[in-house]
């Protein structure tokens, strides 16, 4: 159902149009099969399958944050180089997930470096060698820990840890000129997130990185988010995030609360909503009930 949604609803903005000069307005709206949309001071972003990228082209190169899938990230760097024949200077990775790392393949011999938090590298590589597909990994040469920054033309880029979230590995990207914050799985929009205890994550501690978030940035910055349950939902406001961080709380204290009351695993599960939550949609709300239920319940 999400997959038609999003072929009904996506639409290409008019400044998108214009970019891509071969082809008419009228095959475009007849294949809207993704979103490519600049959004402010030459970043966009691009949504096909999988997670959620951000793109910058200026005066200096091209700088990617995600890669979705192979197929999907050639399909982007086709389009990023009819806008622009300088070189692409970075491709940064949120986090390890292969719908946000898959592509990075596509850019190999093509991307001068490649970045991510110093946990999201270890998570990759762990997956892949379970996998047996390291041969179709191009792992980041550049890792971080709290912060990191670069400078591309007049753009200041920097990466925010603030701990574990959906893994122990979610960086926030910031494009600082622009105020464009790529949130990566921190934010999954009105949708029932996926919470990856495998790889460190933490229902407890999710609430309070985007609160850290939110202290960091303000009222005009215009977020990223890597899933959304609308498509055309995966750009928003702080408000999206609040209402990420509150979701998240009241899934904490809807498992706390019932694992407190002598619930069973497999009562709590049957929940088809959290309390207090009115907005949320999908069909994975028992993977962050699981998720929860799991951390709560550690020894």
């Amino acid at each position: 159902m999400e997959r038609r949604i999003f072929l009904k609803t996506t639409a290409l903005t008019a400044a998108s149009i214009a970019l891509m000069r071969n082809r008419s307005f009228a095959s475009l709206m007849a294949d809207p099969t993704y979103q490519f949309k600049p959004l402010r001071n030459n970043v966009g972003m691009f949504a096909e399958q999988g997670g959620t990228i951000a793109w910058m082209i200026n005066k200096e190169g091209i700088v990617v944050v995600d890669a979705e899938f192979p197929e999907q990230a050639t399909h982007l760097i086709g389009l990023l180089k009819k806008q622009s024949d300088l070189p692409f200077e970075w491709l940064i990775n949120t986090h390890h997930h292969g719908d946000h790392t898959s592509g990075n393949i596509s850019f190999k011999g093509l991307v001068k470096n490649v970045a991510a938090h110093e946990n999201s590298l270890k998570n990759q590589t762990t997956v892949a060698i379970k996998n047996k597909n390291e041969d179709k990994q191009l792992y980041p040469d550049t890792t971080f820990s709290d912060h990191w920054k670069i400078k591309v033309g007049d753009e200041k880029i920097s990466a925010h840890y603030f701990g574990t979230g959906h893994t122990n590995g979610d960086a926030m990207i910031h494009f600082e000129h622009a105020n464009i914050v790529h949130m990566g799985d921190l934010v999954f929009n009105r949708r029932y997130p996926f919470v990856d205890n495998s790889a460190g994550a933490s229902v407890q501690h999710w609430p309070q990185a985007l609160e850290k978030a939110r202290k960091k940035f303000d009222k005009d910055t215009l977020f990223i988010f890597g899933h959304a349950f609308d498509p055309e939902k995966v750009t928003g406001t702080m408000d999206d995030v609040i209402a990420m961080q509150n979701f998240m709380e009241k899934l904490e204290d809807y498992v706390a609360g019932s694992i407190k009351a002598g619930k069973s695993k497999d009562d709590i599960l049957k929940a088809t909503s959290i309390p207090g939550i009115s907005d949320w949609q999908g069909d994975g709300i028992q993977r962050g009930i699981t998720a929860a239920y799991e951390e709560l319940t550690r020894v």
